[in-house]
């Protein structure tokens, strides 16, 4: 089964500094029917304007994974991390019993984007991780790139939730295909450009759920940028 979700019809937000698009329910957007999608509590995508940002702020019990898209986002966080990350970046936390962060655009006149995805963690109060990894543009050009799964994955990062993540940047009319295993599900998110799904065609900022399906056939219409979470069914 697939199921649709047009940018047009998520959750949004302009706060002047900060321009959103909620995938869930997060902040001021509220639906009952539209809190996750089984263990993605949160996807948002985020334009930061420059010399702003996120101040100082706690999390716990939550592992959250952010890919920069365009421009530059600085970390800084209580367990002494402060770094700069850049486009096709990824950082990733696993808060457990608790971490305060900030994340700032302080380029003086690039906006950023950036995607980020909050993941629900097996248990509560796990070991903290924090790290980040740099990915080189040829990695997931016309293939997928694996950029994060379970402590047993394959990825380069490694997070304690039984998800994996993949990113490809697909040519137009280049094909391809994944294949999904028995009670597992995908979120898949159009960054940019487009690309037709298992015959539904989808356009920059817009997801679709799929469950019950045993592959993911994916053709770039247009200069194809996409990212989807593979995890257990719900």
């Amino acid at each position: 089964m697939l199921k649709k979700l047009s940018k047009e019809n998520m959750g949004s937000s302009n706060l002047g500094w900060l321009e959103s698009r909620f995938h869930f329910s997060f902040a001021e957007y509220r639906n009952p029917d539209n809190i996750n999608f089984g263990v993605l509590r949160v996807l948002n995508d985020d334009i930061v304007h420059p010399n702003s940002g996120f101040d100082t702020h706690p999390h716990s019990d939550m592992e959250i994974i952010s890919y920069v898209v365009q421009g530059e986002i600085t970390h800084k966080d209580s367990m002494g991390n402060s770094e700069t990350l850049k486009k096709g970046d990824v950082q990733y936390l696993s808060a457990g019993d608790g971490i305060y962060h900030s994340e700032h655009n302080i380029h003086n006149s690039e906006k950023l984007r950036l995607l980020q995805i909050w993941i629900i963690p097996p248990a509560k109060s796990l070991p903290r991780l924090y790290g980040s990894q740099r990915f080189k543009e040829e990695d997931k050009k016309d293939k997928l790139l694996n950029i994060v799964s379970s402590q047993d994955g394959n990825a380069e990062i490694k997070i304690y939730q039984d998800i994996n993540i993949y990113v490809s940047k697909l040519e137009n009319n280049k094909n391809l295909e994944h294949k999904i295993d028995i009670a597992r599900q995908i979120y898949f998110v159009q960054i940019e450009g487009s690309s037709r799904i298992n015959d539904i065609e989808m356009n920059e900022g817009d997801a679709l759920e799929i469950t019950k399906e045993s592959m993911l056939s994916i053709k770039a219409i247009n200069s194809s940028h996409f990212l989807f979470i593979e995890m257990k069914e719900s």
